[in-house]
C-alpha cells in the first residue's frame, strides 16, 4: 500500500491525502479518489504531474511504474470546464453547413431583397454548394461513426474559438460565391477541380478508416500506421499524416474550383495549422516508435 499527496501546481498547498493506495491503481482511479474528496474536479477536468512544471500523467499509468517513493507526492492543475470532442466537432461542423446554405438560397437580409430566394445562373455556384455540403456532412458523420478518441474531452473555451473560425469561414466564403455579381472561372476549370476534389475526400475518409482499425473501441492503442490494400493510403509511404495532406488537396481544389479570394485564405490558414498538427504527431511518433519509417515528412512528400 502506498500514500497518496496532492498538492496544488501552483501554491504546493495539500489538497488531499490518499492512505493505503494499492500499488497497481492507475492515475485515472487516482483521479477517481480525488474527485470524491473534491467534487468540483472531476476527472477529466484533472492534470495530475509529477512536477508542478511536468507534463500531465497518463490516465493508464500506473502508480508502482511511477519513479515515486513509499508516499507518492502528485501536483494538480485544473484544466478548466471541459467538453467532449464529439459535441465540439458537430457543434464546429454543422455551423458551415447550415450558414452556407443561408447564403447559397439567399435568404433575405443577406443581399438586395430584389434578390431573395433566387437561384444563381452559374453552374458552379451549385457545384461549390455541393461540395462545401458533402464536405461537412461528411465530417458529421466520420465524427459520429468513424472517429475514435484518445481523449475524451477538450477545454470548453475551445468551441468558442473553433465555431469562431469556421462559422467565420464559412460565412467569408458564401457570401462572395453566392453573391448575385459573383464572376465563376471557366467551365473547364470547375470540372476538373470537382473530380479532384473528389479525389481528395475520397483519400481522406480512406486515411480515417485506416486510423480508426488502428485503435481498438474504448482503448488509447497507438500503433504505427501502414499502407493498406486500398490504394488511398500508399501515400502512408511518405508522409505520417495523409488524412492532412488530403484535406489540403481537397480545399485547395475548392480554392481553383471557386477563385474566390475568402476561400484561397481559408484554405493558407487551414494548411499552417494542419501543419502544426501534423509535426507534433510526427514527433510525437518518433518518440514512441524507434523503428518507425524515417523517409516519412509530416505532411508534404519529402518537403515539410
Amino acid at each position: 500500500m502506498k500514500g497518496v499527496e496532492i498538492l496544488d501546481a501552483k501554491t504546493k498547498e495539500k489538497l488531499c491525502f490518499l492512505d493505503k493506495v494499492e500499488p497497481n491503481a492507475t492515475i485515472g482511479e487516482i483521479k477517481s479518489m480525488f474527485h470524491k474528496s473534491h467534487p468540483q474536479w472531476y476527472p477529466a477536468r484533472q492534470s495530475i504531474r509529477l512536477d508542478p512544471k511536468g507534463k500531465s500523467l497518463k490516465d493508464e499509468d500506473v502508480l508502482q511504474h511511477l519513479p515515486v517513493g513509499t508516499t507518492a507526492t502528485f501536483y494538480f492543475r485544473d484544466l478548466g470546464a471541459q467538453i467532449s470532442w464529439v459535441t465540439v466537432f458537430l457543434t464546429e461542423y454543422a455551423g458551415p453547413l447550415v450558414i452556407y446554405l443561408l447564403f447559397y438560397f439567399r435568404v433575405p437580409l443577406i443581399y438586395a431583397s430584389k434578390y431573395d430566394f433566387t437561384t444563381s445562373k452559374h453552374w458552379v455556384v451549385h457545384l461549390a454548394c455541393m461540395c462545401h455540403s458533402f464536405h461537412f456532412v461528411k465530417r458529421l458523420l466520420e465524427t459520429l461513426f468513424v472517429h475514435r478518441f484518445s481523449h475524451g474531452t477538450m477545454p470548453l473555451r475551445n468551441i468558442f474559438k473553433n465555431c469562431s473560425f469556421y462559422w467565420g469561414f464559412a460565412a467569408w466564403m458564401a457570401y462572395y460565391i453566392n453573391h448575385p455579381l459573383y464572376t465563376p472561372p471557366s467551365e473547364r476549370t470547375h470540372t476538373h477541380t470537382h473530380i479532384y476534389q473528389r479525389f481528395c475526400q475520397l483519400g481522406n475518409f480512406s486515411i480515417h478508416i485506416a486510423l480508426r482499425n488502428l485503435r481498438p473501441p474504448g482503448s488509447k492503442i497507438r500503433r504505427i500506421p501502414y499502407p493498406t490494400k486500398n490504394p488511398f493510403t500508399w501515400i502512408f509511404l511518405l508522409v505520417s499524416c495523409p488524412n492532412y495532406t488530403y484535406e489540403l488537396g481537397s480545399w485547395l481544389g475548392f480554392t481553383v474550383m471557386t477563385q474566390c479570394v475568402p476561400v484561397a485564405f481559408f484554405t493558407l490558414v487551414g494548411f499552417i495549422q494542419m501543419t502544426v498538427w501534423a509535426k507534433g504527431k510526427h514527433r510525437s511518433y518518433l518518440k514512441e516508435f524507434r523503428d518507425y519509417p524515417p523517409l516519412r515528412s509530416p505532411i508534404l512528400p519529402f518537403l515539410l
